[in-house]
């Protein structure tokens, strides 16, 4: 088992992406909206991905977070708020019964279908020049809110028996670009990113896994952008915020890093990330990063193993028609 998650290219996998995942054995695999057809279709996918690693607890990942990020939607599943509305729309009690709400109803839609690991929640900080590739996911400006609101997240997602992926961290929310095309330079001072950025972050630092940012914090590290930085992997994530959970790089296919694929992920382990995403499914990008990917083993195995037990028991019990028609009614009224 290596130190990386895949994706694939379409509803079902090929010969070639068969040879490839029996071959390199990732440790997960996370899913798109390519990859989304049915429910019958997603669970026979996961179903084979796990067969082809021969691991009945391999995770399964994606991006389902309501609002614009939700690779899962209409008809077959529920459109979900995006972030910003539930403190918009709702006084600060009833904003969290409603996150936790969503992200249970989530988890219930996500467990359906053999998907194990949100990456969910944002708690990127908001402000009046936030870039819309977070934009509408942030819960807010205020970092307090942001770590309560964040913190009813999780405990949606794992009471549905779903891990949560805290993202981006350090703190995506002041970047002026989208890392999927440039790199994101954060120009703060670190006692304001410590003030104002990594504050949910640590509050929420027992997390059982977060997910890195592709943004160039000027103040900490001039010429590497956060996942592939020592100092801000070591200093920052698991120094000062604190967070000693399993770390995931955002996808390595974004144009913030440059390079060739598998210098990227040496890149990444180097400075102290435990899994490195690989998620566009092309395997001549994806093999280079398959191959610089070690075996998952020692403190990072550990913390792997911590993730998946924390959902090991499945979901509690819940209703979920009624769910949904009490979300609706909240946020009729809201």
């Amino acid at each position: 088992m290596r130190a990386f998650v895949c994706g694939c290219l379409g509803l079902t996998f090929t010969p070639e992406e068969r040879a490839f995942v029996t071959a390199y054995q990732p440790w997960g695999l996370i899913l798109f909206k390519r990859n989304v057809e049915s429910r019958e279709q997603l669970s026979a996918l996961t179903r084979e991905f796990r067969a082809l690693v021969g691991r009945d607890d391999a995770p399964v990942l994606i991006d389902q977070e309501g609002g614009r990020v939700q690779r899962l939607g209409p008809p077959h599943w529920p459109a979900y708020p995006a972030a910003a509305r539930f403190e918009a729309e709702l006084g600060s009690e009833r904003a969290e019964e409603a996150v936790r709400l969503t992200m249970r109803l989530i988890a219930h839609d996500l467990r359906e279908i053999g998907v194990t690991v949100d990456c969910a929640p944002v708690l990127d900080v908001a402000d009046e020049a936030t870039h819309a590739v977070v934009g509408s996911r942030a819960y807010g400006r205020d970092p307090q809110r942001v770590a309560a609101l964040g913190r009813a997240a999780m405990e949606g997602l794992l009471a549905g028996g779903v891990a949560p992926v805290i993202k981006h961290a350090p703190g995506h929310g002041r970047a002026r670009a989208d890392s999927h095309f440039e790199v994101p330079v954060v120009r703060a001072s670190r006692r304001e990113l410590a003030e104002r950025d990594f504050a949910p972050f640590r509050a929420l630092r027992h997390a059982p896994a977060a997910m890195t940012a592709h943004c160039l914090y000027s103040a900490i590290d001039p010429t590497r952008p956060g996942t592939i930085s020592p100092k801000v992997i070591g200093e920052i994530v698991r120094g000062e915020i604190g967070f000693d959970g399993l770390l995931l790089t955002d996808d390595l296919s974004m144009k913030a890093l440059g390079g060739p694929f598998d210098e990227r992920a040496r890149l990444a382990f180097a400075a102290g990330v435990d899994i490195v995403l690989h998620c566009n499914g092309d395997l001549a990008e994806g093999r280079p990063v398959a191959e610089a990917s070690p075996p998952l083993e020692g403190r990072s195995l550990a913390r792997a193993r911590a993730m998946l037990a924390c959902i090991a028991a499945g979901p509690e019990e819940f209703d979920y028609e009624a769910g949904r028609e009490r979300l609706a009614e909240m946020l009729a009224v809201g």
